[in-house]
């Protein structure tokens, strides 16, 4: 028997074109007073995907975006590898310089670019002189004025979206792959070392994640999804795929405000949004907050909720899914699955069990801590190990990167390099982040980068960064700088100095100045007794 019979390679693009059968004429789309149906997202998609391939993009190509949550994000998720392409959504928070790196490293062939962050490209492609061409989009509710003087560097690499949409066709394209393995999304994550690693996401992987979202954020087709996490952050966890897959609504949103936020709400009839805390902390602090009429689910990620912070959501009628994952599982691995028992929980416990990392999710292989030799702690919720992962979900490994994905996958599972503990009920709670890395407002940040970035003054002798306690961010980073003897520096000076070097957004805010770091008798730094001082007498679940 052929195996056409009983074998279709998984693939995402599949979603698209069962919705547009399924729900043609259905709103998919919402943005101010856009709208798409289905059918005409995947016109959209279709007519991105011929003109990426009238403009040379072939099979495997990488294809750039650095967009906002826009409708054209979205219909990138289909378009760019409905004709063959790899996505590379970027974030948008970091410099030129690192954009430069990113798109250099990819080998990235097309930039498609917001007007708004047009400014920063022209020096961003003297360190990417592959790219061939930036296609530039002009949206109506940017801020700032077209910048013309970045758009006349730019020359003839320059073209504005419509007219290169111009160039393609409508011609049908198959919505299906021959291998589905093959490379759907690269996504890159500073990890520990500073250097952005590129993730390489396949066809199958984030077919199956987009089942789990749908299943543990309990989308229907009458989901009303609200965009407030980056869709560059793992392809915003699959859920541009998921909640089309369902035959939801997606409103897009360029900028992530309270305000914003709870007038869609209540426009929209919003039933769900994901995000990291400083989503919730958006929503929960804005002053036209109260209490929901109807119940919308929040998905959230990142720096685990404190308990306090659950039981002031549901107070408010918002249900939280509390998950966990990385970049390198195409973003949410495990959830903290609820419970019958937990109703009948003191409130204030309740929260506690809930604020775990959880059990696999559905489509997961099953999570494990494992100690040094590759095996299983107890089960005691005290002994601590490294949270491993292997299966459907995790990546094809670092591009361009043999020794990483081999340290990466030493042992036959995926390293997190986070530290926690398997509780008797085989939920696991994260204790520390072995790596380092602060995670502020969702988003990593590496503190060897920041590090780098600050030893690079010449005042600077010595340097520790760590995370710190943040209201809005849940935390962010914060140095311990010891300068030479015969050299002084400002706090200013320095954080000016840093955001030369790297995003904005990853610059301590807070330095302190000390006479000498505290070490091992070795020399090592140890950046735990910094850590600890500083969050001693605050709730935090991760180190």
């Amino acid at each position: 028997m052929s195996n056409a019979v009983y074998f279709t390679p998984l693939t995402p693009l599949s979603f698209l074109d069962r919705s547009a059968r399924v729900f043609p004429d259905k709103t998919a789309i919402v943005y101010g007073a856009r709208r798409r149906t289905y059918a005409q997202f995947a016109a959209d998609a279709t007519r991105l995907a011929r003109a990426l391939q009238a403009n040379g993009v072939a099979p495997g190509d990488r294809v750039a975006y650095l967009l906002p949550n826009l409708p054209e994000m979205l219909v990138a998720h289909f378009g760019v590898p409905l004709a063959g392409g790899v996505l590379l959504a970027l974030n948008t928070r970091l410099s030129a310089l690192e954009i430069g790196y990113i798109l250099d490293h990819s080998a990235a062939q097309v930039l498609v670019v917001d007007s708004g962050f047009l400014p920063i490209v022209p020096a961003a492609l003297a360190d990417a002189p592959g790219v061939r061409q930036v296609v530039v989009l002009e949206d109506d509710q940017a801020a700032v004025p077209f910048p013309q003087d970045a758009w006349d560097a730019l020359g003839d690499k320059a073209i504005r979206y419509a007219d290169y949409l111009a160039t393609g066709s409508d011609e049908p394209l198959p919505w299906a792959v021959e291998d589905e393995m093959a490379p759907l999304a690269l996504n890159y994550t500073s990890g520990t070392t500073g250097k952005p690693k590129g993730v390489v996401y396949h066809h199958r992987g984030a077919y199956l994640n987009s089942f789990g979202e749908i299943i543990h954020s309990a989308h229907t087709s009458s989901s009303v999804y609200l965009w407030t996490l980056p869709m560059f952050h793992c392809n915003g966890w699959c859920t541009p795929w998921a909640v089309t897959a369902i035959g939801g609504t997606h409103v897009c949103l360029r900028e992530v405000r309270g305000d914003v936020i709870w007038q869609l709400i209540d426009e929209h009839g919003i039933t769900h949004l994901n995000g990291a805390p400083t989503v919730v902390s958006a929503i929960m602090f804005a002053p036209e907050r109260r209490e929901l009429a109807e119940p919308v689910i929040i998905t959230t990620a990142g720096a685990p909720p404190a308990p306090t912070t659950i039981l002031q959501m549901e107070q408010m009628g918002f249900g939280i899914r509390h998950v966990y994952g990385l970049t390198e599982v195409y973003g949410p691995y495990t959830v903290c699955e609820p419970q019958e028992s937990w109703a009948s929980l003191e409130p204030a416990e309740r929260a506690r069990v809930q604020s775990r990392q959880g059990v696999g999710m559905i489509q997961t292989d099953p999570v494990r801590v494992v100690d040094a030799a590759m095996n299983d702690v107890p089960a005691d919720g005290e002994t601590m190990g490294e949270i491993v992962m292997r299966g459907n979900n995790v990546m094809l490994g670092y591009y361009l990167d043999e020794q990483g994905t081999r340290t990466a996958f030493e042992g036959g599972w995926f390293h997190s390099g986070d530290l926690g503990v398997m509780h008797p009920d085989g939920y696991i709670e994260l204790r520390d982040r072995a790596k380092d890395v602060v995670i502020s407002g969702g988003e990593n940040i590496s503190t060897v980068e920041v590090e780098q970035a600050l030893m690079s003054h010449p005042a600077v002798l010595e340097v520790a960064v760590v995370g710190v306690p943040d209201e809005k961010w849940g935390e962010r980073p914060k140095a311990f700088v010891v300068t030479h003897a015969d050299k002084t520096a400002t706090v200013a000076e320095l954080i000016e100095h840093v955001r030369t070097q790297i995003a904005h957004y990853k610059a301590p805010r807070d330095i302190d100045f000390l006479v000498e770091l505290p070490k091992t008798s070795t020399g090592k730094i140890q950046k735990f007794q910094l850590r600890e001082a500083e969050w001693a007498g605050r709730e935090k679940l991760i180190h």
